[in-house]
């Protein structure tokens, strides 16, 4: 490992020490640094987007910080420590780039997909964990990314609508069915089951079409946050506050934002 490598993973140990550390990282456990993990994915993931390198090597260091974090507590329960997570990932990229370690061969991406999911397969079959198509697919994901997920493998085995348009057929059947509770008064629990069954559809039709959801609702959260701030602005120039201007003035103000946007 290199002397910065070293140093980092000298610097947990000390960070966790019982007698000398620091009363909040020998505090933590696997649960209560999980949710950081996750964070700090999100904001290598936002430099990304923003095209940011400096800013991405600063949210690269503080992912590998989770690593190191999670690393050092399983050393401390002798499970592992951080030079064996780093020998796993080699040793399964190996072994899923046989095109490259190897003797098979993979001209295309979508070559190495089938091989990658292929060796997916085989080590989830050997692990005794492919009982089903669904099996893998991690329940921590976020709920959009894991619906994708989930219609993908299902699609793969053959439970999948032939058209877009019986995919739409699905979307239209949920909105029906999400109306009528409103309808009938429904409680919030029944509100919230044809909710969610409308998301995963609207999901599926996305990985049908080949859009990525995630991303693709990442994009138009950003879009709305740029849009509504164009609003405000414009009203605060007039000196007027959101909360005192009508709908109409407002969805009107919106509509021009949109046009000058998309001229732009």
């Amino acid at each position: 490992m290199s002397r910065n490598t070293d140093r980092l993973l000298e610097i947990m140990a000390a960070l966790r020490d019982p007698e000398t550390g620091c009363p909040w990282d020998v505090q933590q456990d696997f649960s209560s640094i999980a949710p950081y993990t996750i964070e700090e994915a999100y904001e290598v993931a936002d430099a990304i987007q923003r095209g940011d390198m400096a800013d991405l090597k600063d949210e690269l260091g503080d992912l590998l910080l989770q690593v190191v974090f999670h690393a050092r507590m399983a050393e401390e329960k002798g499970d592992f420590a951080f030079d064996d997570v780093a020998g796993a990932i080699a040793d399964k990229m190996v072994r899923r780039h046989p095109h490259v370690f190897g003797d098979a061969s993979a001209d295309t991406p979508d070559d190495v997909k089938i091989s990658w999911e292929e060796t997916k397969a085989r080590e989830r079959a050997e692990k005794g964990q492919d009982e089903s198509a669904l099996d893998g697919v991690a329940t921590a994901l976020p709920a959009l990314i894991r619906a994708e997920k989930l219609s993908k493998r299902a699609a793969r085995v053959g439970f999948e609508w032939p058209t877009v348009d019986m995919v739409f057929r699905d979307i239209e059947e949920e909105i029906e069915e999400i109306l009528h509770e409103i309808r009938v008064g429904g409680g919030p629990d029944r509100l919230e089951d044809e909710v969610g069954d409308l998301l995963f559809c609207v999901a599926n039709l996305a990985r049908f079409v080949g859009v990525d959801p995630e991303k693709a609702l990442r994009s138009t959260n950003d879009k709305f946050d740029r849009r509504f701030r164009a609003v405000e602005a414009s009203f605060k120039q007039e000196g007027r506050a959101l909360t005192d201007c009508s709908l109409d003035e407002m969805d009107a103000r919106w509509n021009e934002v949109k046009r000058v946007e998309k001229k732009g």
